[in-house]
This record gives structure tokens, sequence and C-alpha cells, in this order.
């Protein structure tokens, strides 16, 4: 399992084609009068059993829910130039200089309890999150002033400046729920919400085991879903999913294979796999850690590490190596600053590594482990994700690596759960993580470095959790919100890229890909590189849902 959004289309000038008011929507699968059938199975390796909960707003289970049952206003396909899908809004319109996006809300909706969805319904989750910021993980309300209703079927979403770029998140990122449910609810930042209510295309049974999705009879789209029932089963480490997928029982993966020709793809020529690059896999460095708050030794570590090497044997190559700036490569070449890539040359040099540390006065122990001046050695546990045997292995390479030059780490290789909560509450020294990215680097930038998005230490985070805090930088990226202008976007990520290669707030590995296998023999639909309408890993949110929709039961 692997929570992340895409990338490989930039929003921004390039939405602003797109920015005239939609027309209805169209059911993104053909239509059929013949009802839903067959199942599907589901191989998404999570790292622990199911908690069984699915509040759309907690990080570590949305990615479950969000798409097949809950939905946005508008799906944007990242891997299709940004494209625009009317969803739950049949259309939308910019106004104000750019300050206010208005939806037009589709009518005829009901949420599967069979309550009719309207825009009440989405004007109630906007003020839910701006009353209760723990659920607002993209931190959409520290850029906007008000959700209004506007007659019977309009919602006017207004910005405090111009903020294009945030459609994205407004549009595509917020899951819609039901007021006559959510509204009565004592807290709803705990509420674990085992019986989701949404208006998606299933509802959803849970055991530890395994999540059933079932197709909902009242879903709004006609003909849709095709498939009557979706099985995911909880895995706490990839062989037994991996096996799942290699021998038929599985029909979608989301997963890292080792040698997956020979162990799956040569299995059936109905399998098959695709692997775009879209984010990051990152060490998360706690900048509240006293030692790692010197940016000698970030940077040590930073050239200590050999990311080709890590990608090789932790990733199998299929990731291919990230590098400092923290731009994605190839998908996002335009946006790398090569020539402050180059001044800083952030390639594996342990020497200069050792260098670093001795010039900043750290001297090495009778172990082999660098000291610093006041006496601490530089050893540090790293929280990691066990049931990811390439993330294991990947550690070990990092491990010897940092090894190498006097930087002890200790991998603590968690569950999903305890790995989510110190992660979120930032209760580790280093981290190895990957953020869902959008349709620009900006996006995982915003991630990584806004001050919005993170927490004091014990409270959670919502995407920096490094803690990363600094108001220039806050201010380069409100900047890149009200510009619709290449150039100034283009200046604006060089400068945020300066900040990944001067402070080395966290150490991008590897270029996270979107796992991907795919059995063509029962199911027909699949996202392709020739077809790619949606991110097409299966914890990809919203797209799992507009994936279901695509696939049903070859004939």
């Amino acid at each position: 399992m692997r929570r992340f959004k895409s990338v490989a289309a930039i929003i921004g000038a390039g939405l602003l084609t797109a920015i005239a008011a939609c027309g209805s929507s169209t059911s993104p699968g053909s239509s059929s009068g013949a009802g839903p059938s067959g199942v599907l199975t589901l191989s998404d390796e999570s790292g622990a059993l199911w908690t069984c909960g699915f509040n759309p707003f907690n990080s570590s289970v949305s990615y479950l829910d969000f798409g097949p049952v809950y939905e946005p206003l508008m799906f944007v396909d990242t891997l299709e130039n940004a494209k625009v899908t009317p969803w739950l809004a049949t259309g939308y319109s910019w106004s104000n200089g750019n300050k206010t996006v208005t939806f037009t809300i589709r009518k005829g909706v009901t949420w599967s309890d069979g309550k009719p969805f309207s825009a009440a319904d989405v004007v109630y989750t906007f003020n839910l999150l701006k009353k209760y910021p723990a659920l607002d993980v993209n931190a959409i309300w520290s850029v906007l002033s008000s959700v209004t209703q506007k007659g019977s079927d309009q919602v006017a979403v207004n910005f405090k400046n111009a903020a294009v770029p945030y459609f994205y998140y407004v549009a595509d990122q917020v899951p819609i729920v039901p007021e006559h449910i959510w509204s009565k609810l004592t807290n709803p930042v705990t509420y674990n919400d085992p019986n989701p209510v949404g208006t998606g295309a299933y509802t959803v049974k849970c055991k530890p085991e395994q999540i059933t999705f079932l197709a909902n009879k009242r879903y709004w789209q006609p003909g849709e879903p095709k498939i009557a029932q979706v099985n995911e089963p909880a895995f706490t480490s990839n062989d037994p999913a991996n096996t799942e997928l290699a021998t038929g029982q599985a029909q979608w993966g989301a997963q890292y294979i080792p040698s997956i020709k020979t162990f799956y793809a040569s299995k059936s020529p109905a399998y098959h796999y695709w692997f775009p690059p879209i984010s990051n896999v990152s060490i998360f460095i706690n900048l509240k850690n006293p030692i790692l708050s010197n940016v000698a030794v970030r940077q040590a570590m930073a050239y200590a590490i050999n990311r080709t090497k890590v990608s090789q044997i932790g990733e199998s190559g299929y990731e291919p190596a990230a590098n400092q700036t923290g731009v994605v490569t190839p998908t996002f070449s335009s946006w790398e600053d090569t020539a402050a890539a180059a001044q800083y040359n952030y390639t594996y040099n342990p020497a200069k590594a050792e260098q670093i540390l001795t010039n900043a006065g750290f001297k090495k122990n009778s172990s082999g482990i660098f000291v610093s001046p006041s006496g601490k050695p530089l050893s540090f546990t790293i929280i990691n994700e066990g049931g990811y045997s390439d993330w294991v292995a990947s550690m070990q390479v990092i491990q010897s690596e940092l090894r190498a030059v006097g930087i002890q780490i200790t991998p603590e290789n968690l569950a999903g759960t305890d790995y989510d909560t110190r992660l979120f509450d930032g209760s580790f020294d280093l981290a190895y993580y990957d953020e869902t990215g959008g349709p620009s680097p900006y996006y995982e930038f915003r991630q990584w470095l806004y001050s919005a998005n993170t927490a004091p230490i014990g409270k959670q985070a919502t995407t920096n959790f490094e803690r990363y805090s600094n108001p220039a930088t806050d201010q380069l990226i409100n900047e890149y919100a009200t510009t619709t202008s290449v150039a100034t976007q283009h200046n604006i990520m060089d400068q945020l890229e300066q900040v990944m290669l001067k402070d080395v707030p966290l150490i991008p590995v590897t270029e996270e890909v979107d796992w991907y296998q795919y059995d063509t023999a029962a199911f027909t639909g699949w996202a392709t590189p020739a077809n790619a309408y949606a991110q097409p890993a299966a914890y990809q949110t919203p797209d799992l849902g507009i994936m279901l929709l695509h696939l049903a039961p070859k004939k």
C-alpha cells in the first residue's frame, strides 16, 4: 500500500485552458442494462489487518474509500494533461480574478442510504474541514476565505487570493460526506466510520482479514458499476500478496514484486504491469531533534547515500534513483534547476560527507561513529514500513552506506498502524516515506515544506512530517498559487529547489512509481500507457473509484 496521488501534467497556466464551465458528465464506462456481475480481487499489501475504519479524512485509511464510496466534485486525471471530468458537480467556472470557483452541483444523486444529495452537503463538507483542521489534510483553509451556497444547486468556493492551482485540491481531493450523518457526530476527527454512507458506486462490508465492496444499487451513473463485488484481502507482507497475483487468485495488484518478469509476467500472457513514476520515497528528518537540526549532518547524509545502489538493490531498478532537488525526472524534467543541482552535486560522495562533518566540529569515536562537539553520537533510529520488503531491503543499503561514513542508523520495521501513528505524531528521528505529489512538482513541495501542513511534536502533521517551517518558503508556496505565469512558476520552483539543496529538510532517495499489475483474462477496461484515464495503482484516490467504473467482466 502506497498512499499517494500522481503526476504528469501541469496545473496552473495549463489548467486555464480548462477553466470554462464543463458540461454534463458522461459515464466513464459503457452503459449496460444487464446489471453488475463478477468478483474482482485486489492484492494491495497493507502491512496489517484492516481496522475496518473508513473515515475519508484519515490519511491512513482514506485510500480505501475515497473514490469507490465517497466521491469528489470533479476528477482531475493527472496522467492525461490534468483532464477534468465532471463528477458530483456537472460544471464549474472561475470569476473574481480567479479568486472564486463556482461549482454546479449534480441533481438526482442519492446517498447509499437513500437520502438525497445536495449542494448543502458540499458546503457542509468544506466547512467541516474549517471547523476541524485535523481533517483538512491538504490545508486548503489556509488559502480559502469562505464556501457558500448560491441558489439550489451552486457552491461558491472563495479564495483569499488568486488560486488556480488549488482547483486540484478543492475539486479532486475533497471527499464529500453526508451532512445528515456527520453533523450528528461528537468528534468527526476520531470517528472510525465503520459503515460509510457515500454517493459512490460501492458500499462496504469489512472484517479484519478482508474488505468487501458491493455494488451500490442506488448509484447515480446508469449502468454502473459493472462489477458486482470487489474483494480486498489484508496482507501483512508482500510475499503472500504477490503469490495471489502470480497464481491468478487476484487480478489487480499494487505492490513491489521482485523479478517481476519471471515471478509474475511469465506465468500468463494475460499478466501485465506498468510503473509510471510519480513522486519520491524520502528520508524524513525530524528537524526538532537537536542533532538533526544541524544542517551539516543532513548534508552529510545526502552525500553518503548511493541512491542508484538503493534503486538497484532495494527496488530491482523499477524505481529510478531520486535527486536532491526533489523534482521527479523524467516526468517533470522541465522543472529541474539543473544549474543549481550541478552546483551542489549531490552525487554519491562519502569522502565529502566525512569532510562536511569534520569541518562542522564532529570527530569519530573509537567505534568509528562521529560525535558532536558536545559529545552526542550520530546515532539515530529510522522508522520503516516492515511489510514493504522493498523498503526493508532499501533500508539495509542505506544503513550500510551511512555506517561507512560514521553515521549509525537503526531501522525499526513497524506494522502499518504503529508506523502511521509515529510518523504523523513526529515520534521518530528519521522516517522512510512517500508523499502523494500532484499534477506538477509544486504539490509535493507544498506537502514537504508548507508550515500549515505540520504540527508540534505529539500532534498529527498532515504531510510536513519533518516539521519544516520557514516564512520565506511559505511565501514562495503562496505566491505560486496566485500566478498563472509559467515563467513565474518556474522561478518560484527554482527557489524551492534551492531550499532542498541548501537546507536538506529531507532526502529523496528513489522515485516512487505507481505499482500496478493487472490480469486481462477475466476483466477488461484496464488503464494502460496508451489509455491513461486514471492513476492505475489501487491505493490512489479518488482514482480507485474511476478505475472500478471502467472495469468490466469479460464477456
